[in-house]
């Protein structure tokens, strides 16, 4: 499992931005360790054979992804993450914009336990 980015905007000069700080006090508040050494990296063609599931948290993401690979979502490997939970056609909450990680943190984390669910663990 990775993380990728479908844009650059995290991304200077090759370097990849480490989890943005608010973000970032968000995990520590749930106990979730190990990110601090994260760096943003950019999505590749290669990650569509990489990986069984690529998902997104949002259609702009899923968009992106489609034209980065070259596949489409019809094809059913690439999905929106909260359509793994009963939320089915829902985007996750943006914080850039609204600037509430938390309700960022629950929609990842419903979406994560449905993809949980999904894979049978």
């Amino acid at each position: 499992m990775e993380s990728a980015a479908t844009s650059t905007e995290e991304i200077w000069n090759g370097v990849g931005n480490p989890v943005y700080p608010p973000a970032a006090r968000v995990l520590q508040v749930h106990g979730i360790r190990g990110f601090e050494q994260k760096r943003a990296r950019q999505l590749n063609r290669a990650d569509y054979e990489r990986f069984d599931l690529l998902i997104g948290m949002d259609r702009a993401n899923i968009r992106n992804m489609e034209r980065m690979t070259g596949h489409s979502a019809r094809e059913g490997k690439i999905r929106l993450l909260l359509d793994l939970t009963e939320r089915a056609g829902q985007e996750v909450s943006d914080p850039w914009y609204t600037r509430d990680f938390e309700t960022a943190y629950r929609d990842i984390e419903e979406g994560c336990r449905g993809l949980l669910k999904e894979l049978g663990v």
